[in-house]
């Protein structure tokens, strides 16, 4: 297993601490140190897929695990923010579907020896979907931070519909040429 695949790993292993760390009341700092999980997290994202490019070794292991890694991630976060009533659960349900339904398109696509690759709406999504959860966690409680929670919020939902637009649209070809 190369580098960028083993960090992938690690940040999939990374999670159940996070969740932890953010659920469990009384871990002294728990709030914090999962914070500070979920930052590593995300910068380990860009760190292996950068590895994986500048020294070509970009892997179908990776290509499937790294897209899973960023949605345990992020979905993680995202329903531990509902049970604490900070989000409401319809739009975790849609940025949850978003996912579940772009997973199906590759896997059909994957089938037919296509590859979807990942769309600049589709990392732009990603990143305010980071940014809100960093918010999320923070949780400053003033009125400037919970505008700027609120408009990540609405940002990463709006990203998320775009880029579920943008794919449909750019790989129609795949469920038309999947189903003959």
């Amino acid at each position: 297993m190369n580098l960028p695949n083993k960090i992938t790993v690690f940040r999939v292993c990374m999670i159940p601490f996070f969740l932890i760390l953010l659920l469990v009341p009384g871990i002294p700092y728990g709030k914090y140190i999962a914070l500070a999980i979920f930052i590593i997290a995300c910068l380990s994202d860009a760190l292996d897929g950068h590895l994986a490019r500048k020294n070509h070794l970009v892997t179908d292991f990776g290509k499937f695990m790294d897209p899973l890694a960023d949605k345990l991630l992020v979905s993680s976060a995202l329903i531990c923010f509902v049970e604490a009533g900070t989000v409401p659960a319809w739009i975790v349900v849609v940025i949850i579907a978003r996912e579940f339904i772009i997973s199906g398109f590759r896997l059909v696509a994957s089938d037919n020896g296509m590859v979807i690759a990942a769309s600049y709406w589709g990392k732009f999504k990603t990143t305010a979907q980071m940014i809100m959860c960093i918010l999320f966690i923070i949780d400053l409680n003033n009125t400037f931070f919970n505008v700027l929670e609120q408009i990540f919020m609405w940002l990463a939902l709006i990203l998320t519909v775009v880029s579920l637009v943008d794919y449909l649209i750019k790989n129609r070809h795949i469920i038309t040429e999947g189903s003959k």
